[in-house]
């Protein structure tokens, strides 16, 4: 999507210079929205429940934009007009853990924006019978009909491009790049250098599926420990909530470390000091029926799944708690639809 009107016509192929001087006087513009975008896409990931390590972002800068404004192939341009054609001029990178999480927030983001463009690298890669760079490249706008919170009505008419990538394959990317970036590579040593990016690219995707694996594994297995307990702190420790949740959401996947103990503080809130207390509560609810209601379109972590099991009974006292004030309109309309009969 253009950042420039529609209603302004443009040439039909526009010089690299005058493109660079256009963006060097827009980029300051993009930060803004930028920060915008990065807060909405980590609002949306965390009403989901989905774990990810980080979502970042930044606004392209000008030598960056110049550079691939003046790309040429077989001596003529890549783009003829640089600022419609380069979509990256806002970029937000979401980091996961496992593979599986990147299918997740990439299906979070089609759910939410309207989607211009869907590229998984990887699979491109995999089609070509090699390893290399893997990465998820969404190009998302707010969609006309969903809309945004009214806090994010001025991204309206704007697009940002969304990488999605495990935390392996982000540590890949951005070794490969900064070694490339460093310095011309002697031409003796270039063959050698590819290869050995080769290997580690399929080291590190079997890497991945090891780790999923694992959490697999031990999402299977956390609900049988016995756990001790804090006398000296009322709250349900996060690591114990954690393990407590695997056993009991065991088709749920891991929620993020911070938001077990940020949930400890709502259940303490609510007067939930163990888990025997947590376990007969949960108990009692029709946690299907719920599940039914919700109607989770992505892999909801523990954390949301308990999350909505507390709205459903307590409803608007757990609105009113102290650690739910940021979130208050959203869980209203979480609560119409877990309540809906």
């Amino acid at each position: 999507m253009s950042l420039v009107s529609d209603e302004v016509a443009r040439p039909e192929t526009v010089s690299a210079h005058d493109a660079v001087q256009e963006y060097a006087a827009l980029q300051p513009d993009l930060r803004v929205p930028t920060e915008q975008f990065i807060a909405l896409v980590t609002s949306l990931l965390d009403d989901a429940g989905i774990n990810y390590v980080s979502v970042t972002g930044r606004a392209k800068s000008v030598a960056s934009f110049a550079a691939k404004a003046t790309r040429l192939l077989d001596g003529e341009p890549v783009y003829s007009d640089p600022m419609t054609e380069i979509t990256d001029q806002v970029g937000v990178r979401v980091v996961t853990y496992l593979h599986g999480d990147v299918d997740a927030v990439a299906g979070l983001l089609s759910d939410q924006f309207s989607v211009l463009d869907d590229r998984d690298m990887g699979r491109e890669t995999a089609r070509q019978g090699r390893f290399g760079y893997s990465s998820r490249h969404l190009l998302v706008a707010v969609d006309p009909v969903k809309g945004v919170p009214a806090a994010y009505e001025t991204l309206k008419g704007r697009s940002a491009s969304v990488q999605v990538r495990t935390i392996l394959q982000h540590a890949w990317a951005e070794f490969e790049h900064d070694v490339r970036y460093k310095g011309t590579i002697p031409e003796e040593h270039v063959p050698d250098l590819d290869r050995r990016f080769t290997l580690a690219a399929g080291l590190l995707e079997l890497a991945d599926r090891e780790f999923s694996e694992i959490r697999d594994t031990l999402q299977a297995t956390m609900g049988g420990q016995r756990l001790t307990i804090d006398e000296d702190d009322p709250r349900i420790s996060a690591s114990d909530l954690a393990t407590f949740l695997a056993g009991h959401f065991q088709d749920a996947g891991w929620s993020r470390t911070d938001h077990y103990a940020w949930i400890s503080g709502l259940l303490l809130e609510l007067g939930i000091t163990s888990l025997d207390e947590l376990s007969g509560l949960l108990s009692s609810i029709d946690l299907e029926g719920i599940n039914a209601r919700m109607g989770y379109r992505y892999p909801a972590g523990a954390v949301r799944r308990l999350d909505d099991a507390l709205l459903a009974v307590y409803g608007s006292r757990y609105l009113a708690l102290h650690g739910n004030a940021h979130r208050e309109v959203a869980l209203r309309t979480r609560l119409e639809k877990v309540r809906a009969v």
